[in-house]
C-alpha cells in the first residue's frame, strides 16, 4: 500500500522493495484497486507488482490477494460494493495483474448502501466462473462472516489488529477466525501510517527491542504471530530496509510475561 498511495516512492524504488522481499523468501502480497492516489489512479499497485515480479520471473513463486468493494473519489475512501461495480473491479484488477484468475479475492468493506449477501454473492459467481480462486472479507465482524459462510467458503478475513487495536483479540473473533479455518489476516499491524511511529516507540516495545536484540517493528509483529497459525500480520513497506527488517520477526520469540505484557496495553 505504502508503494501507490500518498508521498509514495518512485516507481523504481516501490519496484526494488517489491524484488528484494521475494528475493529474501516473501511469497504473499496483500494488494488492493484502490492502492492508488485516486480513481483515475485506480490499479496503480497491482500495476507495480506485476511489473516487479515479472522482471525476475516470480509469477508463479507469489500468491497476490487483492480487493475489490471501494472507490477513490478525489483521494478519499468511500464503498461500493454494487455486484456490478464488483464485477467490473474483479476484471480490471485481472487485466492489472495480468492474470487468469485471483488467487485471494477480498470484499473490501461491507457496504452499508447494498444487501451484504448480494456483494457476497456476486464474489460466488465470479469464483464459480474461475475469475478468483478463494474468497475473503475484510473490516467485517463475525455476524457478517457468519452471514457470507452460509453463502460461500470464506477462507480468509482481513482487519485492523495490533496492540493499539486488540477488538477482534479480546472479544474472540480471532478464535471464531481458527474454528472456521479461517486466516485472519492482520493489516496495520504496527499501527498503520499515522500511528506506528507512535506505537513502536512507546517504552514497552523500546525495553523489549532492547531485551530480545531487534527492533520494535519485529517485537510487535512478533506478538501477532504468537497469537495463532492462523494469523497472518501483513507489515507495509516503501524502503528495503523496512520490509527486510520485518521478515526478522518470523525469528523473535516472545516469552510469555512479554506476550502479557503487551495484551494489557
Amino acid at each position: 500500500m505504502p508503494i501507490s498511495i500518498q508521498g509514495r516512492p518512485s516507481e523504481e524504488q516501490g519496484i526494488k522493495v517489491i524484488q528484494e522481499a521475494v528475493h529474501a523468501g516473501v511469497n504473499f502480497i496483500d494488494t488492493a484497486n484502490v492502492y492508488c492516489l485516486d480513481d483515475s489512479d485506480i490499479g496503480h499497485n497491482e500495476r507495480i507488482i506485476y511489473k516487479a515480479l515479472k522482471n525476475i520471473n516470480a509469477l508463479q513463486k507469489v500468491y497476490i490477494a487483492t480487493k475489490g468493494g471501494l472507490i477513490r473519489p478525489e483521494g478519499r475512501w468511500e464503498c461500493n460494493a454494487e455486484p456490478q461495480f464488483l464485477r467490473k473491479s474483479c476484471e480490471k484488477s485481472l487485466q492489472d495483474l495480468h492474470a487468469e484468475s485471483i488467487f485471494l479475492y477480498q470484499l473490501h468493506a461491507p457496504d452499508s448502501n447494498i444487501p451484504f449477501e448480494d456483494s457476497v454473492g456476486e464474489l460466488t459467481k465470479l469464483k464459480e466462473e474461475g475469475k478468483i480462486e478463494n474468497i475473503g472479507l475484510s473490516n467485517v465482524n463475525a455476524e457478517e462472516l457468519n452471514a457470507a459462510q452460509e453463502i460461500v467458503r470464506i477462507e480468509s478475513v482481513q482487519n485492523r489488529c495490533n496492540p493499539g487495536h486488540q477488538k477482534d483479540l479480546k472479544n474472540s473473533f480471532t478464535d471464531l477466525c481458527k474454528k472456521q479455518n479461517v486466516t485472519y489476516i492482520a493489516y496495520s499491524p504496527v499501527g498503520g501510517g499515522f500511528h506506528h511511529k507512535d506505537l513502536s516507540h512507546q517504552k514497552l516495545f523500546l525495553e523489549l527491542s532492547k531485551k530480545y536484540k531487534t527492533s520494535s517493528y519485529c517485537i510487535i509483529l512478533a506478538w501477532l504471530l504468537s497469537k495463532g497459525e492462523h494469523v497472518l500480520p501483513i507489515p507495509g513497506a516503501s524502503h528495503v530496509e523496512s520490509i527486510l527488517d520485518s521478515m526478522k520477526a518470523a525469528q523473535v520469540k516472545l516469552e510469555q510475561e512479554d506476550i502479557q505484557k503487551i495484551d494489557n496495553l
